[in-house]
């Protein structure tokens, strides 16, 4: 019974097998190739709208600063502005959903703009030929055209 192995016994290190480890690997050729394959960020692309949340962060830290001015931490800030947050009703945080959708709104007119402009540098044509295209497609020259006949 003494050299049995039950449910609970333990494997000598003999048995064990040796090199379980990973080949060393240069982290610095790993680094440069993770680096090409992510895409150069456009300066020109809108950022994205705050949500609900943020604005209301914008609001709170200014309050939080006059009430802490010795606090430095943006954890801190941020800790009290999430406990906050989570205490406010629906109602409380009305304002701030209102504002988060009219950026939101801002930003999508913004995207929308901001993706002709790619698609025109992308196609080789120039601005002017597209809004040609677009006056003529929506007919607004011929209308102006019948005003001035009037």
């Amino acid at each position: 019974m003494t050299g049995a192995r039950g449910k609970g016994a333990v494997k000598p290190a003999e048995d064990r097998k040796v090199g379980k480890r990973k080949a060393s690997v240069d982290r610095s050729s790993i680094r440069k190739a993770k680096k090409e394959k992510k895409a150069k960020k456009d300066p020109n692309k809108p950022k994205r709208p705050p949500s609900a949340f943020f604005v209301f962060l914008e609001e709170f830290r200014t309050t939080f600063k006059k009430e802490n001015p010795n606090v430095k931490a943006v954890s801190a800030v941020g800790k009290a502005a999430g406990e906050m947050w989570k205490s406010m009703s629906e109602e409380e945080k009305g304002p701030y959903e209102v504002k988060a959708q009219k950026r939101k709104a801002e930003y999508e007119k913004q995207m929308k703009d901001y993706n002709k402009k790619q698609e025109i540098s992308a196609n080789g044509r120039d601005a002017e030929e597209v809004n040609d295209e677009e006056n003529e497609g929506s007919g607004e020259e011929e209308e102006e055209e019948d005003e001035d006949e009037d």
